[in-house]
């Protein structure tokens, strides 16, 4: 039997109505109704509700975007730069990959010093020398890296290089068919006799002062070498080849020999890059080291 006291004017019971509100104080014929309808609230009110960390976290990216891509444009522009005046100095045929490491550049750039620079050329000659051997890559790993205030040199606190030297280039400039030896440090040489025959002689491969590439401890391995052959092998190499095309600075530490050439470890510190060398070098005499690189321009 209902204890409910609400009663209609015929006598009938009924439940009484009791309005919802929500916490903004709105209010809803029935709980049900509260499920179907929702407040209304200005699209203002919400988004300053809602919104505040999403706008700093977005503007906080755009800035790093923004501070990334200005970085990457003085860089490619300093690398850009570095690899014209490479080109000039070197005569290279085309110009130098460069790549400078390390963020953020701009900087590195603003303090006058690049921390570390990658530099790779192909195709450098060797030009006024006596038996010119050309570099067909050479590839510099550049720490400290910084330009007079005159432009007219370039300094790295310390440097290491690889040159590469094809055997084909060797070979022109021994004037021998060379190719890689049966030992790690050794190249064969063909050489031509009387009556059309061949002899084949091997020779171990040194590094020598004054960044020279030497040859010693030559021996036949096929074939007969007459005494005036030999006399000739020996003149060929006795003489050092002097590497006329590498930075002032490098010294050549170690030869190794490949399949497709010979590679040339250099280091060195206080590697100079000055514009003015190659005249000098062009006519200077034997022990000449040329130094044909131009002028870095670092942040300009």
């Amino acid at each position: 039997m209902s204890t409910s006291r609400h009663r209609h004017d015929d006598g009938s019971q009924y439940e009484p109505h009791y309005p919802s509100y929500d916490s903004y104080g709105y209010g809803y014929g029935s709980q049900d109704e509260a499920t179907l309808y929702e407040p209304y609230a200005s699209p203002g009110l919400r988004r300053s509700r809602r919104h505040p960390l999403a706008v700093a976290t977005t503007a906080l990216v755009a800035l790093a975007v923004l501070s990334v891509a200005v970085d990457r444009v003085v860089a490619a522009r300093i690398e850009s730069r570095t690899a014209k005046a490479f080109q000039e100095g070197m005569d290279t045929p085309l110009p130098p990959q460069v790549h400078v490491r390390g963020f953020p550049v701009l900087t590195q750039a603003a303090s006058g010093t690049l921390r570390h620079v990658d530099i790779t050329a192909h195709d450098i000659p060797a030009q006024g020398a006596t038996r010119p051997l050309p570099v067909s890559e050479l590839s510099l790993r550049l720490q400290g890296l910084t330009k007079s205030e005159d432009d007219s040199e370039a300094r790295a606190d310390s440097a290491e290089a690889t040159a590469f030297l094809s055997y084909t280039d060797v070979s022109n400039t021994l004037g021998l068919e060379i190719s890689q030896g049966s030992r790690p440090g050794q190249v064969s040489a063909v050489v031509l006799v009387p009556l059309g025959k061949q002899v084949t002689v091997t020779t171990t491969v040194t590094a020598a002062s004054g960044n020279r590439i030497a040859f010693k401890d030559f021996d036949v391995t096929a074939g007969a070498l007459p005494a005036p052959g030999s006399a000739a092998l020996d003149k060929v190499f006795e003489q050092p080849i002097q590497l006329r095309n590498i930075p002032h600075g490098l010294h050549l530490r170690s030869v190794t020999t490949t399949t497709d050439g010979l590679i040339a470890h250099f280091s060195g510190h206080s590697v100079t890059f000055r514009a003015d060398d190659a005249s000098q070098d062009s006519a200077g005499g034997s022990d000449a080291v040329v130094r044909r690189v131009s002028t870095l321009r670092l942040g300009r």
